[in-house]
Order: structure tokens, then sequence, then C-alpha cells
């Protein structure tokens, strides 16, 4: 059996058209993502068609929860603010049918013919939690209780990896939308089984950065989600992380004045 994953598309059009076009080279028995195929870039409702077009299995990432629950009494309520605005307008592109389906995805995925395999998006205890080099096995247990599997595959974080631990591997994908180790490129992850497990082949595919800048632009996608869509925007073209550290050092400087959150991302990009 050989799987193609793919995880954290982000509304990446071009990207996630690259990454399908050179994974078909490969002949996958089975296409799979693991979520987080919306949000962050102008394309999501292209992007979720097209992924329904494969007619593969699809988890629910964090950003599928976020726009599925915006509309409900579930939502956190800083998402009604503009640091979400690009949440606002993810939210607009799609029906309440759509919206719907997002909230049903499943949360983690077990293949027959594959009883040594777990796909989840995150962990299998949520839908956030982020796995490092660094992060201690008793934090593993709690992300992953009661897992068996030898073998577990997720995304989220961004970035290729291969955690060993004392059950097994943890592979992350990295992210066929938005990577975040310093080449902008669409991976995603080929899995070859084979008798003592599976062969691992990370793959990253170059794609018009131009292209989805340009749509960053045309769709109205710029303007209509303020000051983070331009953080948004950053990353995508660096390949690397822009959003997170601008949240700390914004909560830091509001500490000690006042400031507009367009002031803040003028400050950190000019810095």
């Amino acid at each position: 059996m050989r799987l193609a994953i793919l995880s954290d598309i982000h509304g990446n059009l071009p990207a996630f058209e690259a990454a399908l076009k050179h994974l078909a080279n490969h002949k996958p028995d089975q296409v799979i993502l693991l979520g987080d195929v919306v949000n962050c870039a102008p394309d999501s409702a292209e992007c979720w068609q097209l992924a329904q077009s494969l007619g593969c299995p699809m988890l629910r990432g964090n950003h599928e929860r976020y726009t599925a629950l915006y509309n409900t009494p579930e939502a956190d309520p800083l998402w009604s603010t503009e640091q979400f605005a690009p949440l606002h307008w993810t939210v607009s592109q799609f029906t309440t049918a759509e919206i719907q389906a997002m909230r049903d995805l499943p949360a983690c995925l077990r293949l027959p013919g594959a009883p040594d395999l777990l796909l989840v998006h995150a962990s299998a205890r949520g839908d956030h939690d982020t796995v490092a080099p660094y992060t201690p096995e008793a934090t593993l247990h709690e992300m992953f209780p009661d897992v068996r599997e030898r073998w577990v595959v997720r995304g989220h974080n961004h970035m290729c990896a291969v955690r060993l631990w004392e059950r097994g591997m943890i592979i992350t994908c990295g992210s066929a939308g938005m990577a975040l180790d310093g080449i902008p490129t669409a991976q995603y992850l080929l899995l070859d089984q084979a008798a003592d497990g599976w062969r691992i082949q990370h793959q990253s595919v170059p794609y018009s950065v131009e292209a989805l800048a340009q749509r960053f632009h045309t769709s109205g996608y710029l303007k209509a989600a303020g000051p983070m869509a331009r953080l948004y925007l950053r990353e995508f073209q660096t390949g690397s992380p822009h959003l997170v550290p601008f949240l700390r050092d914004y909560r830091r400087w509001k500490q000690t004045h006042t400031i507009s959150l367009s002031q803040a991302v003028d400050r950190f990009l000019a810095g």
C-alpha cells in the first residue's frame, strides 16, 4: 500500500494543485487529508471543493473547527474581533451545508489493512497540540492516550519531522500550503507499507508563490481580512513564522502603551 498524506493547505490553491500534480506521478493507492484545508489564504472555498472532488478520507483540523463553530454558542468571543478577520472572510465563503460537513469530519483515522497506523491532525487528544523534538515522553503519553499503533502520522506543525518515542514513531507530514521551515514549497508525505512497518518519504514541491500573492490582492482578501492577512502573506512568501511571534510582541506592547492592531503589524513587519 502506498499512501499520499497532505495536511495544512490553508486556502493556498496554487500549492495544493502543485502537490496533487506531483503526487499523481507516484501513483498512490490512497490520498488522505489530515485537516486545515481552509483559512489563512484567499481560496479556502476552492481548496475545499478540490478536496471534496478527490473523494478521499479527510480529518477535521483546528481551522475547520474554527469555521464550523464561528456562528455558534461554542465560538470563542475573540473570533469576532479584528484579529480574526481572516476567519470572517473564510466563513463567508461557505454554505451552511459545507460548514456542517466540516463539523462532521472525523478527528482521527484508522485504515483497514494498516492496523499499525493512526492518522490525526495534531494528536489523539486534540487538534492544537504541538509535537517537538523536546516534547517530554510524559506529554506524548497525554497526547496519545491508549494509542497502541506503532506509527502515528500527523500535521498541524507545518514542518516535516520524525519523532521517536517508546511506543514507536510520530511522523509530522509538513504543510501542503503553508510550510514554515524557511522554504515556501508544498510539502506532503509518501508512506510505503513494508513487512516491518512503513517507509517514509517527505516531499517538497515548488509552486508559484507569486500566483498566490496575486490572489491576496485580486480576490479582495488582503483588504477585507485586514492587518492579520498581511502577516499571513509574509508567512507564505518567506516560508517562516510571523503570526505567532507577532502575537507575542503584540501582547507585550499592549501592556506598556496603547497600540492598534494595524500599528502593531506595521511595527512588527518594519522590524
